[in-house]
Parts: C-alpha cells; structure tokens; sequence
C-alpha cells in the first residue's frame, strides 16, 4: 500500500511515529486465528499464536514470525527510554518492545493496530499467504 492511500491514523502511526488510543483500536481484542501484516509492504510479522491479553490495550505478541523482518531503535521521546520497533521493508512505526511479556524471552511485543493488516487463517490461500497455515496445523 501507498501512503496515499492510508487512512489518517495509518499515516500518523507508520510514518510520524504516532500511537492510536489502547482499547479504542482494531485488533487489542482480536483473537481470530490469523496473521498480522505490515499496512504498508504486507511482510507477515505476527501471528495469532503469539497474541496475548497483556492488558494494555493494544495487540501484544511475545515474537515475531520472522525477527529479520524488524528492526530496533532506542526511543527516548515522551521522557521514556523504549525500544522502538519498525518494519524493515517499509519502515513503518509499528510500536515498542518491553521485557515485561510472558515465555522463556520476556519479550511484549506492543504494537498499533493501525500498522498492521490482520488476515484471518481462512483467507490466507486467497490473500497469498498460503505458506503460512503450516503455523495453526495441529501439532501431533
């Protein structure tokens, strides 16, 4: 997707580092199975299977589905030292990590709802994300 033809809130969040309101944003209570796609270039970076109820009202996920399609930055504003987290492919916002999460890493991934695209398991054969059902196979 183009910038221009991001909504307002895209374009706040992705490109002037903004962040949409907790619990006032599309996908803090989504719990489809699914995967969540940079709004931008479409890269997979999430899936459902690492979502959790962190209750902070954004989506929080404890990993991404591919660490290289990420990249990290020290984020002092606000009169906070944060860790950035943007999409390597457009370089898009996407939120903040925090070693406050769940599992043997620690790591909350916090991200905007309006960085992402979620794509639920029964479209991703249609949308071109085929390869990624593997991801919700049950485990024998």
């Amino acid at each position: 997707m183009k910038d221009e033809k991001l909504t307002p809130l895209q374009y706040e969040v992705t490109r002037k580092n903004g962040t949409e309101p907790p619990f006032q944003n599309e996908y803090w209570n989504e719990f489809r199975d699914g995967i969540y796609v940079d709004v931008i270039s479409g890269k997979p970076l999430f899936s459902s299977k690492d979502k959790y109820d962190a209750g902070c009202g954004w989506p929080s996920f404890t990993k991404p589905i591919d660490a290289g399609q990420l990249t990290e930055r020290l984020d002092t504003s606000h009169g906070m030292i944060r860790t950035e987290v943007r999409s390597k492919a457009s370089d898009a916002h996407l939120g903040h990590v925090f070693p406050d999460g769940p599992g043997p890493a620690h790591l909350r991934y916090c991200m905007n709802s309006a960085a992402m695209r979620f794509i639920p398991k029964e479209k991703l054969e249609e949308e071109g994300y085929g390869e990624y059902l593997a991801l919700f196979e049950e485990k024998e």
